[in-house]
């Protein structure tokens, strides 16, 4: 028998939050974004559930695209990080994926380089955030080195916002005004918006594709209940009771004795820990849902197991009742807050150990 560590996913709640990015985008194109196994989704099932509706999808890494072209994924495949060496380009032109390119060395690399087809190149620039792509003053340069270069065929612009989530910030908009400007008449499409651009509606007319991610699962990145409803919960994170007793008034339980009890206390232990993809710094009063009734946890998460509250089972056998640690009734923004993170550590981080549970139906 498995552990009871089950993550239930939704893939219809993704094709829906997926097509709801597309409406709040069009005329734009869609990326649907399913880097790092598709947040902890999986990747595969995730593009097979939408490779009749999205217009292409983005990865991290050639690893990531390959695994995609490998499951029979036709669509084209974005590497928002480009290349890292250049024995990648090969297969990049083999596997006819996108890439972007945000440093001379890869400029340099697609120059010396001898591959089949020429490639799309997605150049980045670096309007604020300061990870990836040129400057605005190097930005023309690299494209015309670019344009000039038979290994190279279609050139879209792209950059990334820093602070999209931050509705009182100005800097979306200022980023947007220098992206904007430095392309100038320069050809070719236009890529600028992530999941809290297109939730928010920061996006200029000029934009011919957004990116969309964690908006894709349920989660939105923005701070806002108005926002967040309209969007349709992916993963439902579980297990199961699988022990049961009562504590005296003054007894602790678990590691380091952090949670102590005021009266003679009913509490269970749940099959699921920080191995899982709970998160460790989650701590008492994070919420949890036990048998359909709202509880929470008490004490410190192990790596196999947590403790809960079963005060309102007094008179019932709990062993095996389903705890629901987020999912439908229980966003998963909520839980990362208990334990100051954020909702994509949570996605992304769920065990390969974790029993996952496809479903189709809303």
């Amino acid at each position: 028998m498995a552990r009871s560590a089950t993550a239930v996913i939704k893939l219809s709640a993704i094709r829906q939050n997926y097509l709801y990015a597309k409406s709040l985008a069009a005329p734009a194109k869609a990326i649907a974004t399913i880097k790092a196994n598709a947040y902890g989704h999986g990747a595969i099932q995730v593009a097979n559930e939408l490779s009749d509706v999205a217009d292409a999808f983005a990865v991290a890494c050639i690893e990531e695209a390959i695994e995609l072209r490998d499951a029979g994924i036709k669509q084209p495949i974005l590497l928002l990080e480009g290349f890292f060496t250049a024995d990648e380009l090969a297969y990049i032109s083999e596997f006819n994926l996108w890439c972007v390119v945000h440093s001379q060395y890869q400029l340099d690399a697609i120059q010396a380089g001898e591959f089949e087809k020429p490639i799309n190149v997605w150049l980045k620039m670096d309007t604020g955030m300061h990870r990836l792509g040129f400057l605005p003053n190097q930005y023309a340069g690299a494209w015309q080195q670019l344009e000039k270069m038979p290994q190279v065929n279609n050139i879209t612009h792209i950059t990334h916002f820093s602070s999209a989530d931050d509705l009182s910030s100005i800097r979306t908009e200022q980023q947007t005004a220098l992206f904007l400007e430095t392309i100038g008449a320069l050809p070719g499409d236009i890529s600028i918006a992530n999941s809290s651009a297109v939730l928010s509606k920061a996006m200029p007319d000029r934009v011919q594709w957004v990116r969309p991610g964690i908006m894709l699962y349920g989660a939105s990145p923005i701070d806002n209940p108005e926002i967040a409803k309209s969007l349709a919960p992916a993963m439902t994170f579980k297990a199961k009771v699988i022990s049961e007793r009562i504590i005296e008034a003054g007894e602790c339980v678990g590691y380091n004795a952090l949670w102590k009890a005021e009266k003679p206390s009913k509490i269970g232990t749940v099959s699921i820990g920080y191995a899982d993809g709970y998160p460790r710094h989650a701590g008492t009063g994070t919420p949890v849902l036990v048998n359909g009734k709202k509880s929470q946890l008490l004490g410190r998460v192990a790596m196999d197991m947590i403790m809960i509250d079963l005060s309102m089972f007094d008179d019932q056998d709990c062993i095996g009742f389903e705890v629901e640690f987020w999912g439908d009734n229980i966003p998963v923004n909520e839980i990362a807050q208990c334990a100051d993170t954020i909702g994509y550590t949570l996605l992304c981080g769920i065990s390969r150990r974790v029993n996952k549970l496809y479903i189709k139906q809303s």
